[in-house]
């Protein structure tokens, strides 16, 4: 089961920003996804997820054409993204956020608030379990209770994970989750990250931290304008010329 991109173009006015993107990427894999500013890379992450549409190209979630369908409808599919800003309610708690992320609630409608009761308070019985088991999974206990906006930025990529992982993704798309982090929690991050692989959840994951990147992840793909360089293992991926010249400044 496989994320597949295919030939995928994406243009703003005279400007290329992806130039046939062929990508694939293993439902249970730790995938990721690097190149310098202006590579393509967020433009590649918002095409796949459904906020920007292709100009060409199609694009496939374990087997299923998705390509067509919207933001919400490929995240009911089973792949949502985080934003490398996070975009959390500031003003709810961290466990509020992560109640207002769960999709299909009954109780959101007129109609199920007022004439299905009984499924409402099953409904959120369930979320709130399932809240519990995020916020101890990342562990953000200490801070369940507190404003989301007063939250280092470390705990904020924590709980915008969190928010992704209660819509029960196959895949999840990580845009920077270590950026603004300090290292203590990066490292939790990450191992985060590694718990819910364990579990059967797949990554791809736009990162500019290449030393925490290349221990993350078991397979590197490169961009630069618009096109994707090489893919392979982090270190041999690294290690040809033509992605030292484009992402290294041609060190050595």
């Amino acid at each position: 089961m496989t994320l597949e991109i295919r030939n995928v173009t994406k243009a703003f006015g005279g400007f290329q920003a992806l130039d046939g993107v062929r990508l694939s990427v293993p439902l249970d894999s730790l995938f990721g996804l690097i190149g310098p500013n202006g590579a393509g890379k967020s433009t590649l992450f918002s095409v796949i997820s459904g906020f920007l549409s292709a100009d060409q190209g199609e694009i496939t979630l374990g087997g299923r054409r998705i390509d067509g369908l919207s933001a919400p409808a490929r995240a009911r599919a089973g792949m949502v993204r985080t934003f490398q800003v996070p975009r959390e309610f500031s003003h709810l708690t961290v466990r509020e956020n992560l109640m207002a992320a769960a999709p299909a609630q009954t109780g959101e409608g007129l109609f199920g608030l007022f004439f299905r009761p009984g499924t409402v308070r099953r409904e959120e019985a369930a979320i709130a379990a399932r809240v519990e088991e995020t916020i101890a999974l990342l562990k953000l206990t200490r801070v369940a209770d507190q404003p989301s906006g007063k939250l280092s930025g470390g705990q904020k990529k924590l709980l915008e994970l969190g928010r992704a992982l209660m819509v029960e993704p196959r895949l999840i798309l990580l845009d920077e989750p270590f950026a603004g982090v300090n290292p203590v929690l990066i490292g939790e991050i990450m191992e985060r990250i590694a718990e819910l692989n364990g579990r059967g959840i797949g990554f791809l994951v736009i990162e500019h931290d290449l030393e925490a990147l290349t221990r993350l992840v078991s397979r590197m793909a490169v961009m630069d304008r618009g096109r994707v360089l090489a893919e392979g293992e982090p270190a041999a991926v690294l290690d040809e010329p033509q992605v030292r010249e484009a992402y290294l400044g041609g060190l050595s």
